[in-house]
């Protein structure tokens, strides 16, 4: 028994090496596509055959080294273009995360330089693919899912015409699929879980946004069910789910269900729609299923399964934002769901109290003063200097002494003063 199975993993080891071995030397011996072609003698041309030449034998800091030469002695050159997008190529093929990131920034920089040129869209392209050869299964990191749906939906926008835009779109729904099936997944546990709330919410955001992924029915019926058992405001909504069903999706195993729940819940069963028919039909006859050696690498590896992708329709353009849940009361003249936050400017003479009260800035006491009020003097104390005597009372007029050349006022300072100084003269 224990020598059967070291047989057995002698035998997965070595398969595994030669897997690893043909993949290396099939990326290393993969000849690359030289788009010039005419033979001469220019020293520019030399050394671009020459990168050529080491790119294919995985020599590829060799081959930069020689692109770099080329760009910075031949200046003018014709294959300038050409050579920046073959250092790109370069380290896209050396693979592993420091190189896929330098060759996304290498390709970013031939379209700001060139965006006129057709290997601008092959080089936004390739920009998708760094992110598609990186993504994981639904069920882990979704960095590099996001990424690539975003670069893949930019081939489209940017590069309609060009010979890459149904490579793109094909690209595009291969990415929505494993994106509708992470929140699928997320919504039949919430399902399973009981949480009925939380399950419509991630679901009706799947069957709306990517109607094209393969599983749309399974999370229409999970849908349909989950709010049949939120009560019965949500009735018709758990009835418009079951009709998608037989109206949209007419070849699934789940229209005769739903036709029944229709029947229970008294509501009208819809006339399947002609076009989902095609559409369901051509999807079955160019179904893609892996091989024997990729069904058995398949629990192994990271990438995700997208051999279940649609073929046809045209993908979704926009990006699945989050939603509100149904359950919770939306209000009064509020659409309904997230929305974003707007600031506006208030003009002149509206109705805001920043217009119509005063400005409280202008009350504000001088500076250098107190704000709080001052307390009145104490009897006994002498008058503040910085306040005038009181007015002399009607009537009576102070008195004034004349001593030689000087004339005093007769004041109670003054005449205090006089009295004390006749009373030393007579001592």
């Amino acid at each position: 028994m224990n020598l059967s199975r070291n047989r057995l993993s002698t035998l997965l080891a070595a398969l595994l090496l030669s897997l690893l071995a043909f993949g290396v030397a099939g990326c290393r011996g993969k000849k690359y596509e030289n788009p010039i072609t005419k033979d001469t003698q220019q020293p520019d041309k030399v050394l671009f055959d020459k990168a050529v030449k080491d790119i294919e034998k995985g020599r590829y800091e060799v081959a930069r080294l020689t692109l770099n030469t080329l760009m910075n002695t031949y200046d003018t050159s014709e294959y300038l273009a050409k050579a920046k997008l073959a250092i790109a190529d370069s380290w896209m093929r050396e693979g592993g995360g420091h190189a896929m990131a330098q060759a996304e920034a290498e390709y970013k920089d031939f379209i700001l330089f060139y965006p006129t040129l057709e290997e601008s869209a092959e080089a936004q392209m390739k920009v998708c693919d760094i992110h598609v050869k990186q993504m994981e299964k639904p069920d882990r990191d979704p960095t590099h899912v996001l990424r690539a749906e975003e670069e893949c939906r930019t081939v489209l926008t940017q590069f309609p015409n060009s010979r890459y835009a149904p490579m793109a779109s094909q690209r595009l729904r291969e990415i929505q699929e494993v994106i509708s099936e992470g929140e699928f997944r997320v919504g039949a546990f919430y399902h399973q879980k009981g949480s009925y709330p939380a399950a419509a919410n991630r679901l009706q955001a799947v069957t709306d946004h990517y109607p094209l992924y393969s599983g749309s029915d399974q999370a229409l019926w999970r849908l349909g069910d989950s709010y049949s058992r939120m009560g019965p405001r949500f009735r018709q909504k758990s009835v418009a789910q079951y009709q998608k069903i037989v109206r949209d999706y007419p070849l699934s195993p789940l229209v005769e269900d739903a036709k029944k729940k229709l029947k229970d819940m008294e509501a009208e069963i819809p006339e399947p729609d002609p076009v989902a028919v095609a559409r369901m039909k051509y999807e079955q006859e160019n179904v893609s299923e892996k091989g024997m050696v990729g069904k058995a690498w398949a629990p192994f590896s990271k990438a995700p399964d997208v051999t279940r992708a649609a073929k046809s329709g045209q993908p979704s353009m926009a990006t699945m934002r989050p939603t509100m849940p149904a359950s919770i009361p939306v209000p009064a003249g509020a659409a309904g769901g997230v929305t974003d936050v707007t600031v506006s400017t208030q003009t002149p003479g509206g109705t805001s109290a920043l217009d119509t009260q005063p400005d409280a800035r202008l009350n504000q006491p001088a500076q250098g003063q107190s704000s709080e009020p001052q307390a009145a003097p104490a009897q006994n104390d002498p008058l503040p200097t910085n306040r005038q005597a009181p007015p002399p009372k009607k009537g009576k007029t102070p008195k004034s002494k004349t001593n030689g050349n000087k004339t005093t006022a007769a004041t109670p300072d003054n005449k205090a003063a006089a009295t004390q100084d006749a009373t030393q003269e007579k001592k």
